[in-house]
C-alpha cells in the first residue's frame, strides 16, 4: 500500500483522485487550506507542510489558485525534497506552452519548477473539464443574448476520467511528460452553448464576438486542443444530463 498526498484534495478534481486512490486501497492524505489534519496553505509552507509530506511516497499536485501557484509549487518541492518523496505528479493544461494567457503561463512555469526539482516527476496535460465549460456557459447564458468567442473550439473532458488516469500514474514510476489527454470531441462554442441551453430549459440567441489579443488568437488557432489524443469517453451532453438538479437551474 502506497502513502499518497493529494494537494487540493477537496476540489473538483482532487476529491475524485482521493476517492479513486482510496478505493484502490491506498493510504491517502488530503491537503487543503481548511481541512484538518492537513490544513495547509501552500503559499506559506512551513512546519504544517513538512508534517503533511513526512512519510509520503507520492504527491499528486492538484491544488491551484488564480495567484501564487509558483510560490506554492516551490514550497511543495522543498518539502518533498526534505521528506525524500519519490514521485511528484502534476496536472497541467494542454497549450500552456503555446498560449500567452496569464494562468497558462503560470502553469507552464510550475512545470519547469517540477522538471528541475531533482525529484522523480510526471506531468499530465489535459483539455478543459466539462465542469469548467458548463460554469463559463452558465455565466454567459445569463445574458439575453449569449456572447461567444468567435472561431474558438473546445474539447471538454470528464474530470472523473482524468482522476482515473492520475490514480494510475500515481502508483506507477515517474514518467516525465506523458501523452496529453483530450475529451472525446472537438466542439464549436455555439454547439456547446446550444447543448447547455437545452439542458437548462432556456432559449437564447447566440452572438459570436471577435476578441482582441494574442491569447485569443492562440485559442482560435486551437493550441489548447488535443485532437490526436481524444481518449475521453463521456460527452458534454452526457455530463449535462447527470449533473445534480440544483446545478441545472437557470
Amino acid at each position: 500500500m502506497t502513502t499518497i498526498l493529494v494537494t487540493g484534495g477537496t476540489g473538483t478534481l482532487g476529491r475524485l483522485v482521493v476517492e479513486r486512490l482510496r478505493a484502490d486501497g491506498h493510504e491517502v492524505r488530503v491537503l487543503s487550506r481548511h481541512t484538518p489534519p492537513y490544513a495547509v496553505d501552500l503559499r506559506e509552507g512551513g512546519p504544517a507542510l513538512d508534517a503533511a509530506v513526512a512519510g509520503v511516497e507520492t504527491i499528486v499536485h492538484c491544488a491551484t489558485a488564480p495567484k501564487g501557484d509558483e510560490e506554492s509549487a516551490a514550497h511543495l518541492i522543498a518539502a518533498a525534497r526534505g521528506a525524500g518523496v519519490a514521485h511528484l505528479l502534476y496536472i497541467s493544461i494542454v497549450g500552456v506552452d503555446r498560449i500567452p494567457f496569464g494562468y497558462y503561463e503560470t502553469k507552464f512555469a510550475v512545470e519547469h519548477l517540477i522538471e528541475r526539482s531533482g525529484l522523480g516527476w510526471t506531468v499530465l496535460r489535459t483539455t478543459q473539464f466539462h465542469d469548467l465549460v458548463a460554469k463559463l456557459l452558465g455565466t454567459l447564458c445569463r445574458s439575453p443574448v449569449v456572447p461567444l468567442p468567435a472561431g474558438v473550439r473546445d474539447q471538454p473532458i470528464d474530470a472523473a476520467e482524468v482522476a482515473a488516469r492520475l490514480a494510475e500514474l500515481a502508483v506507477a514510476p515517474p514518467a516525465g511528460r506523458v501523452p496529453d489527454m483530450g475529451g472525446p470531441e472537438v466542439r464549436t462554442f455555439p454547439s456547446l452553448a446550444r447543448s447547455y441551453l437545452k439542458a437548462t430549459g432556456r432559449r437564447r440567441p447566440l452572438l459570436n464576438v471577435p476578441l482582441p489579443g494574442r491569447a485569443y488568437r492562440a485559442f482560435r488557432q486551437g493550441h489548447h486542443l488535443a485532437p490526436t489524443e481524444a481518449v475521453g469517453k463521456r460527452t458534454f451532453e452526457e455530463f449535462l444530463r447527470t449533473r445534480p438538479q440544483s446545478s441545472r437551474r437557470p
